[in-house]
């Protein structure tokens, strides 16, 4: 998607994050080539776009979808000419999906300049996704992704995130050292991508989405960011160790998000039994309604570097939750909830919500199931709650 430069190499001659950084240019023929005849990804295709065939006639619906993926791929031979492919699926998203789509800040940042962009997480594919259109739309490079290796159930889905540019974050690795080691690996991988190569990053500012409409930055991130550089250099301030990285707060905005009834739904079974199961593919079927699921307005607010000011990782991590909270855009859809909800009267903007902004509200409110709906609301309303400072830092 980048109009700008081609994928560097990452480590020569000896790779260390071999296992987890995005694919090479050299490695996308290769790649491609495997995901035409992955069968686990095309039964999932045609499972979805030829339902009927697939059921009675599984070997060819297979064999078309295998011919359709090497159609959409001819002449891919680069991570840019791939991202190039996803740019038009994401203009064509914006257009059908969201009302408007806006960006504040990305201009004061330096075009040349690597940075790590650590945002809001409220949808699994889309957060990113967003901040790389905005830079493909700005004439800028695209970041590398943060992805949890939780996603990465299945090989094929491994692929389509490395050759979109995405890198892996440990979840799964069982006991302290391993986890210690996986860390550290990923510390090195995220300072070698901003300090030597010269590419930006996007990263969740905690593990997981924020369900509950309230944004959090942990702490344990920037600790893990900065284990590299001090481990070359025990005795640096941790100040200087976030400097290095450019770390950039960025709050993302959306009127409606298309997973809220799922999220309401996750809410809901947590407080009444305290636990709550997913279903095998639920992430998988949160990203495509996210994709395809109407959002209203979105914005994207970009924030300013942080500074070696901070002489703790909590210090920092309020400074990236201030930045945050303050570009975090309030639509309608956040004041009506807080209304519905009958709390903080006084907080509710009337002057920003039409008649038409009402009537799309309740229209969508009558979809959720009663039990659901004081969890859905407060997704919605908790940002007012959380920006008048009514929600403990």
């Amino acid at each position: 998607m980048s109009p700008m430069t081609h994928q560097t190499t990452d480590a020569l001659p000896a790779d260390p994050w071999a296992e987890i950084r995005p694919y090479r240019d050299d490695e996308v023929a290769e790649v491609l080539a495997r995901l035409a005849h992955d069968p686990e990804l095309l039964d999932a295709l045609t499972r979805f776009r030829l339902p009927r065939l697939s059921r009675f006639m599984p070997s060819l619906s297979r064999t078309l979808a295998s011919l359709a993926i090497r159609r959409e791929v001819r002449g891919v031979a680069s991570v840019q000419d791939f991202q190039m492919r996803i740019a038009s699926y994401m203009a064509r998203m914006i257009r059908t999906t969201t009302d408007d789509f806006r960006v504040e800040g990305l201009d004061a940042l330096d075009g040349d300049t690597a940075y790590l962009f650590i945002g809001n997480h409220r949808d699994i594919s889309l957060d990113p996704a967003f901040v790389n259109y905005a830079l493909y739309q700005a004439g800028r490079n695209t970041v590398r992704i943060a992805i949890g290796d939780n996603l990465l159930k299945k090989p094929y889905v491994t692929d389509l995130m490395r050759l979109n540019k995405s890198f892996i974050v440990p979840r799964s690795a069982r006991g302290k050292r391993a986890m210690l080691a996986a860390y550290q690996q990923l510390s090195g991988y995220i300072r070698h991508s901003i300090t030597v190569d010269n590419h930006s990053i996007w990263m969740a500012q905690r593990e997981g989405r924020a369900k509950d409409g309230i944004d959090r930055t942990d702490p344990a991130i920037i600790k893990m960011m900065t284990m590299a550089r001090r481990a070359e250099q025990r005795d640096v301030p941790i100040g200087e160790a976030i400097a290095e990285l450019r770390l950039v707060p960025v709050s993302i905005s959306y009127e409606y998000d298309p997973c809220d009834v799922q999220k309401a739904r996750e809410l809901h079974a947590l407080h009444t039994s305290g636990n709550y199961e997913k279903s095998q593919f639920e992430d998988i079927q949160s990203i495509v309604a996210g994709i395809t699921g109407h959002k209203g307005r979105v914005r994207l607010c970009v924030g300013t570097p942080l500074t070696a000011d901070f002489d703790s990782p909590d210090a920092a991590a309020a400074e990236i939750d201030r930045q945050v909270l303050a570009g975090y855009h309030l639509f309608p859809s956040h004041f009506l909830a807080l209304e519905a909800l009958g709390d903080a009267p006084e907080l509710v903007d009337r002057a920003a919500i039409s008649d038409a902004d009402r009537a799309r509200f309740q229209a969508r409110l009558q979809q959720v199931p009663a039990e659901l709906r004081d969890w859905w609301l407060a997704q919605y309303a908790n940002p007012v709650r959380h920006k008048a400072g009514c929600i403990p830092s």
